[in-house]
């Protein structure tokens, strides 16, 4: 296993890389702030999944973890925006929305690991993965109402994609916060664990699962889904058309059906 840690302007050390095969996790590693989003966390977390792309195919996946074991991140540091100008506000949504992107333009998977608290600019980190699991103990909200504000870093976009507009809106606008129970039902959580551990291993498991697929396509297919998401139908059958026209063109289809046909296993090479 190797790691790489990214620090803030400030020295502090605030995501962590680690490498485990074809796994990769990164760590929000503030604990005693609860792992809230200053602005150098966000961009740090831009820098590591922009520096992890590099690294598809030979990482099929990552997960997203908190340190410490009460949040995955409480939220946006509110301490930190006391100051801000609204010039300055819009400035580091701007750097939320690049980093939510970073995480959602990755051509792997990316499993949000949620063990306690994500709210705020958390479940918006959340959000921008492609799953989350999370433990019992686990909770979410968009609580920005309560302060005076309304998401920033893409809870207006992704939470109505993930729960349908209505319940959005009802969370968006009461604030309220919601237990594992609800969000399950709800689909935005996939998968619930009893503990960290195991949610951990239930997150590895998926990644491995998916890493005997082909790379290219499940990369190609989470593009799809990504551009069509709200999209008019027309629009989204055409983006979908486009692609699997692309899949015909790669060295992984090719090796699929052969091995489909010969009776073994594929040897995708993520071409």
């Amino acid at each position: 296993m190797s790691d790489a840690a990214a620090t803030g302007g400030d020295g502090e050390r605030a995501v962590r890389v680690e490498r485990d095969g074809k796994v990769a996790i990164v760590t929000i590693d503030r604990p005693a702030a609860l792992n809230a989003l200053s602005a150098s966390v966000l961009g740090e977390l831009e820098a590591a999944f922009l520096a992890l792309a590099d690294d598809v195919p030979a990482i099929r996946g990552v997960l997203l973890v908190g340190e410490g074991g009460r949040a995955f991140v409480a939220g946006a540091d509110i301490r930190a925006m006391t100051s801000l100008s609204p010039e300055e506000a819009a400035a580091l949504s701007r750097r939320g929305h690049r980093a939510a992107a970073a995480i959602e333009a990755l051509p792997a998977p990316v499993i949000a690991c949620v063990d306690g608290y994500a709210l705020g600019g958390g479940l918006e980190m959340a959000l921008a993965c492609d799953l989350i699991y999370a433990t019992d103990a686990s909770t979410f909200g968009q609580p920005e109402v309560k302060l005076g504000l309304i998401p920033g870093f893409g809870g207006t976009v992704r939470l109505p994609r993930a729960v349908g507009l209505a319940r959005a809106k009802e969370l968006i606008y009461s604030g309220r916060r919601i237990g594992i129970d609800e969000a399950l039902d709800s689909g935005l959580v996939a998968r619930s664990f009893t503990d960290r551990a195991a949610l951990l291993d239930g997150a590895r498991a998926t990644v491995e699962l998916i890493a005997t697929n082909s790379p290219t396509a499940v990369g190609t297919a989470k593009r799809v889904l990504v551009e069509a998401a709200g999209r008019p139908t027309e629009v989204a059958s055409d983006i979908e058309v486009g692609a699997f026209e692309d899949a015909f063109r790669t060295e992984d289809m090719q090796e699929g059906v052969a091995a489909f046909l010969e009776k073994r296993e594929p040897r995708f090479g993520g071409a």
